[in-house]
C-alpha cells in the first residue's frame, strides 16, 4: 500500500513537470531587468549605444561580442553578434522605433543570421515558442546623481526569462565595469 501512494506522488510530480515545461516553453511573457549606476544618464546612453563599447559588455559572463553595428536613430537597425565560450555564434538584429537620448530607446529585436536577415521565431535556436520578434525598452531614469536602467523584453518565453534574469545581470556587471 505504502508503495502504491510513492509511486502515485512520483507519477504525479513528473506529470507536473512536464506540464510546467510544457508551458514554459510555450507561453510567451515580459521580463524586465534593472540595475542602478553611479553614473549620470548621458554616460549610459554612451555606453549603451557605442558600438565598440556595447562589444565590451553585450553577453553574459564569459561571451563575447566580436561583431556590432549600431544606428540608434528612428528606423536606424542594429546587428549585434554573441560568441559563446564554445565558439558557438549567435545574432540579433533589430530596428530603432523611439530613440530619445538618455531616456528611452525603443527596438524590435529578432533573431538573424551574420548577414542581418532576420530568423522567423518558429526557427530561432533557443528553447521556447519565439514570436518573429520582440519589443525591447529600455529607459534610462535619473534620481539622487546615479541612474537606473530597466529593461524590458516582451514576447519572450516564459522558460527563457529565468535565464534572461542571470544573463542580464551578469551584462549589467559588465556595464558596470565600464564605468
Amino acid at each position: 500500500m505504502r508503495f502504491r501512494t510513492i509511486y502515485k506522488m512520483s507519477a504525479g510530480t513528473v506529470l507536473a513537470l512536464a506540464v510546467l515545461t510544457f508551458v514554459a516553453l510555450r507561453v510567451n511573457t515580459t521580463g524586465s531587468y534593472e540595475r542602478t549606476f553611479n553614473a549620470s544618464p548621458d554616460r549610459l546612453w554612451q555606453v549603451w549605444n557605442d558600438p565598440a563599447t556595447i562589444k565590451k559588455w553585450w553577453g553574459p559572463k564569459g561571451y563575447t561580442a566580436p561583431v556590432i553595428r549600431n544606428d540608434a536613430r528612428v528606423g536606424g537597425t542594429y546587428l549585434w553578434s554573441m560568441e559563446s565560450p564554445t565558439g558557438e555564434m549567435s545574432w540579433n538584429t533589430g530596428v530603432y522605433k523611439e530613440v530619445v537620448p538618455n531616456i528611452r530607446l525603443v527596438s524590435t529585436m529578432s533573431f538573424s543570421d551574420a548577414t542581418g536577415r532576420a530568423i522567423p521565431g518558429a526557427k530561432v535556436p533557443v528553447p521556447g515558442h519565439w514570436p518573429d520578434e520582440i519589443l525591447v525598452t529600455t529607459a534610462f531614469t535619473q534620481s539622487g546623481g546615479k541612474t537606473k536602467v530597466t529593461v524590458t523584453e516582451a514576447g519572450i518565453p516564459l522558460f527563457v526569462r529565468i535565464i534572461s534574469i542571470v544573463a542580464w545581470h551578469q551584462q549589467f556587471d559588465k556595464v558596470e565595469s565600464l564605468l
